[in-house]
């Protein structure tokens, strides 16, 4: 690979890695609101609709989108690396946060402190059960997707994008309620609907973004040259 290509590379994988970081943090800020959607008419699960889910699993699908295309063009050791520093993005953010809510609001704040605690009170416990829930999650994705590939020989890239994502969100969306209904942060009694609703929304999401993830690799491999199941080696 010529260097300019080799630095062009590195610029995708640093924006993408933004994207990723960027996507994991908002993801834990904004969790606290919750809402139904339900595609499929009046379906409940467990007493609740469908899809009872926090507006923070939006964002958070596309942070394996990220992982499964970085794991694709430029290797496992690459996608572990984002992994962990979208950890380090994770701790910064809650001392931010918590720093941001021990200093006093002034008298003409638009913004009170009472209402700033209810808002982003809880994020320091959200983000500590989202770290959990993501570090395995995301192991497990990165580790089942290789699995996957070497098994098939660089082949079927919608099979290890699925299977990979199915399970490691599965392991994401049940540790983190786990965590947030034993530190009393979600009622118990939501537990089975708020999983079942949550999982099957991020499969859904999966399944969809499958053509992106093809889209996406067919113009990285189409760039830069790259051979069914070859990758990008980005260390110096």
């Amino acid at each position: 690979m010529t260097p300019e290509n080799k630095k062009l590379a590195f610029r995708i994988y640093l924006y993408l890695g933004a994207l990723f970081i960027t996507s994991l943090v908002v993801s834990n800020l904004i969790f606290q609101k919750f809402f139904y959607w339900n595609p499929f008419g009046d379906v409940k699960v467990f007493g609740a609709p469908l899809f009872e889910i926090s507006v923070g699993i939006l964002p958070y699908p596309i942070t394996f989108l990220i992982t499964d295309l970085i794991s694709e063009i430029f290797g496992k050791k690459k996608a572990n690396q984002i992994i962990i520093a979208g950890i380090f993005a994770s701790v910064f953010s809650m001392g931010i946060v918590y720093v941001a809510s021990v200093v006093p609001a002034t008298s003409w704040s638009p913004i009170e402190d009472d209402i700033f605690l209810e808002v982003f009170g809880k994020t320091i416990l959200a983000v500590g059960a989202s770290m959990i829930a993501y570090l395995l999650a995301q192991f497990v994705d990165v580790h089942l997707f290789h699995f996957w590939k070497k098994l098939t020989k660089g082949k079927h890239l919608w099979l290890r994008n699925n299977f990979s994502t199915f399970l490691s969100q599965f392991v994401d969306t049940f540790t983190v309620l786990t965590l947030l209904c034993y530190f009393g942060e979600i009622e118990w009694q939501r537990f089975s609907g708020l999983l079942v609703g949550g999982f099957l929304f991020k499969v859904l999401v999966a399944f969809f973004d499958t053509p992106f993830l093809y889209f996406f690799v067919y113009l990285l491999r189409k760039r830069f040259g790259l051979k069914m199941g070859e990758e990008i080696n980005l260390d110096i």
